[in-house]
């Protein structure tokens, strides 16, 4: 199986960093978990699939209290947001 490559946007990598350093730890962790696959829901990769809402599939990942949205190209993860949860999706309208 292919490995996955995730990259963070400059919002993204801007919003990882003002978060405290074990938080930090715990999302990055999460993320690496993307790399085996970022598609199937599983022990330690809570996914979910988002609604079409643009020319891009978005994917969610619950990490903890933090979600992580990102697009799918080829062998490209790209986290475009890191958002607390509770905070709304209308950005991707």
């Amino acid at each position: 199986m292919a490995k996955f490559n995730v990259r963070l946007s400059k919002s993204a990598e801007k919003e990882l960093n003002g978060l405290e350093k074990q938080i930090q730890d715990r999302v990055r962790a999460g993320l690496r978990e993307l790399e085996d696959d970022p598609f199937q829901p599983r022990p330690k990769a809570d996914i979910k699939k988002l609604h079409k809402m643009s020319k891009h599939q978005f994917y969610r990942l619950r990490i903890g209290n933090y979600r992580a949205i990102y697009a799918i190209e080829g062998t490209d993860v790209k986290v475009t947001k890191l958002i607390p949860r509770g905070k709304g999706y209308e950005w991707l309208d």
